[in-house]
């Protein structure tokens, strides 16, 4: 059983900066595709980024690359978003969320993830 907690989220300028963070107790993520996800009111749930379970490869939205980071700890136990010149359409609730999957055409669907955060919003405005 993997538990994940989001935190780091909260109101930001546009321009702005943010890092979220997702803390996995009870297990290492090492074995795990992990990724983040987020949601607007009215959206549907939209892959952001991901590291690849093998040969830690990373994966981003186009919406989101050259301005997001993912990374993970040393430990892999935790996994990080950096964000950076954010704008008010990255406003949603951002998911972190594991899976054994490690096949690539399945990676930016939610439905492969087994384990979720409860999310951390993020609000981006002026």
């Amino acid at each position: 059983q993997v538990e994940l907690v989001e935190s780091g989220g909260g109101l930001v300028q546009p321009g702005g900066s943010l890092r979220l963070s997702c803390a996995s107790s009870g297990r290492t993520l090492n074995g795990y595709t992990v990724a983040w996800f987020r949601q607007a009111p009215g959206k549907e749930r939209e892959f952001v980024a991901a590291i690849r379970r093998s040969g830690g490869y990373l994966y981003y939205a186009d919406s989101v690359k050259g301005r997001f980071t993912v990374s993970r700890d040393n430990a892999k136990t935790t996994l990080f978003l950096q964000m950076i010149g954010l704008k008010p359409e990255d406003s949603s609730v951002y998911y972190c969320a594991a899976s054994g999957t490690n096949i690539l055409s399945t990676i930016r669907t939610p439905s492969s993830y087994a384990y979720w955060g409860h999310g951390t919003r993020v609000t981006v405005a002026s």
